[in-house]
């Protein structure tokens, strides 16, 4: 398994996913979001495991800011994604082609 955790430091989800690979001795690399972003072709692969709207972390102060839930074009919302990484909804975890948002240890658990 390739497995890579996208999130940051200060998500409690973020280090319950890290604790769930570290505690089944799954190598995996964790990438944190506050210094380093998705590449375009990342989000394009996340894009297709989880689709589009659920990468947003609708709650986050960004997200209002930017009045998201006024902008339809999902060119546009792809876009502001890769500019401003605080609009992930954390962790992102991906193996390969596979991928999931959030803490989700049941679908982890059928990538083993």
């Amino acid at each position: 398994m390739n497995v890579q955790i996208f999130g940051t430091n200060k998500c409690f989800d973020t280090k319950k996913a890290q604790r769930y690979f570290k505690e089944r001795r799954i190598n995996y690399q964790f990438i944190d979001l506050s210094q380093k972003n998705l590449s375009k072709g990342e989000l394009e692969s996340v894009k297709k495991a989880v689709g589009l709207n659920n990468l947003f972390n609708s709650s986050s102060k960004e997200y209002t800011k930017l009045n998201l839930n006024r902008i339809v074009s999902a060119q546009m919302r792809e876009e502001l994604l890769l500019k401003h990484p605080k609009l992930y909804q954390t962790p992102i975890v991906r193996n390969g082609r596979q991928a999931t948002v959030g803490y989700q240890p049941d679908v982890w658990d059928s990538w083993e």
